[in-house]
This record gives structure tokens, sequence and C-alpha cells, in this order.
């Protein structure tokens, strides 16, 4: 573990889908003994909740609701490298349905809807304020956390965003095809970055870093040079 007063209390990475912002945040975050989270995934328990209880994801007001009524909770876990907490939802754990073809699907759709966002960008504000973090995000660095110590955009090409999640799919043997993958990180990548309310997009005083051909040794090595300078 580093010596946490010599480093950024507060790290921002934001990025589009697949750009390796969980990845390479969870690297940082290990080399530094800082908590990291990854807020895509309460937008992703959100999604889960309204899927399950079937209501119409096109529905604003109904999905703005349900999103101010359950209760998103990230609590800490002790395991594996990979997991360092777990999503509930009204005191479920819901952690492994979070990443299926449906809520891939609807996430972004959901997650551009005002009361969605502002219940949601409430609880992590209130966990960047006890620092030694490392958020990853679509907005982090220009909403979430505006006055993060150190903000880093991560960007790639579609093509190769899509190639990265083709390649997760088929190790957990999921059938599904590069072309739809590629349809779907575009599709996000639209209603993303034309949203009103938090459109992704870097901040300005953000790192850019573009991460085509690189993995995720050679990206943390990158961002954690700039931490160490």
């Amino acid at each position: 573990m580093k010596h946490r007063n010599r480093y950024p209390q507060t790290i921002a990475i934001d990025g589009p889908a697949a750009s390796g912002k969980s990845s390479v945040g969870k690297h940082i975050a290990n080399n530094l003994g800082y908590m990291f989270l990854d807020t895509g995934v309460m937008y992703r328990a959100v999604t889960f909740a309204v899927i399950e209880k079937g209501i119409a994801v096109e529905d604003e007001h109904a999905v703005g609701s349900l999103a101010e009524a359950i209760q998103v909770e990230v609590k800490k876990v002790s395991g594996t490298e990979d997991r360092k907490y777990a999503i509930f939802v009204d005191s479920i754990n819901v952690t492994d349905q979070l990443r299926t073809t449906q809520v891939n699907r609807f996430v972004s759709q959901v997650s551009r809807y005002e009361k969605v966002r502002t219940a949601m960008t409430e609880q992590q504000k209130r966990i960047g304020r006890n620092g030694a973090i490392v958020m990853a995000g679509r907005d982090i660095g220009t909403v979430v956390l505006p006055k993060a110590d150190l903000k880093v955009y991560l960007e790639a090409t579609p093509q190769e965003r899509a190639r990265r999640r083709f390649a997760e799919e088929q190790e957990k043997g999921d059938n599904v095809s590069y072309e739809a993958i590629l349809e779907n990180v575009q599709m996000r990548d639209e209603i993303d970055s034309t949203r009103e309310i938090a459109p992704l997009k870097p901040a300005d005083d953000a790192h850019i870093i573009n991460t085509d051909g690189k993995d995720v040794a050679q990206v943390t090595a990158e961002i954690m040079k700039i931490i160490e300078n």
C-alpha cells in the first residue's frame, strides 16, 4: 500500500462503454490501497429493478419514481481481488445479475432520466467525500466529483471497445455476435453523449488517454506515472 497522504485522495476515471475504466480503476485502487467504485453498477441496479418489476423502460416517470423509492447500497466485501464490493437493492444482493444482456441493452436509457441520475449521484457524492477512492463512470469528473484531485478520461474506438466486450462474452460462454455488441456500444455512445443531463464528455482538466492497442497494465502504468509525478 502506498502512503495515502502523498497521492490524490479522489481519483475520477471517466470514459465510454468498454474503454477500460473498471479494469484500470481496480488496478489503480489496488496500487494505492484505495476503495474502487464503478458507479455504472448503481445504474445497472436500477435497470435490473425496472426489468424485475416489469416497468416499461420508456416510462420515465415510473422509472424515476422507482429509482427514488428503492435503496441501492454499495457494501465492501472481503474476497477476491476482482471484487471489493457488492450491490444491494432493498437489502438483496444483486451483484451477479447486473451484466445480463437485458441490463446491457437498457442501462443507458434508464441512466439518462433526471430522477434516476439525481438519486444515484447523491449517493456517489457521499461515498466520494470519504476520500481514498477511485471512482469510475461517465460523469465523475464533471458532475459527481468536479473537484476530484485527479481526473482521467479513457477513450478508444467503438471497434476496439466492441472487440474487448466480445472477448469477455466469449470467455463467459455467451453466444453474442461481435456485430451485435458493436451496435450496442455505438447506441450507448449516442445516448450517453447526447443526453441533456450529465452527458458523457471529458472534464476540462482531465488527462485524456487513448487505450487503443493497450492492455490494462500499460494504461495503469501510464496513470500511475501521472500520480507519482
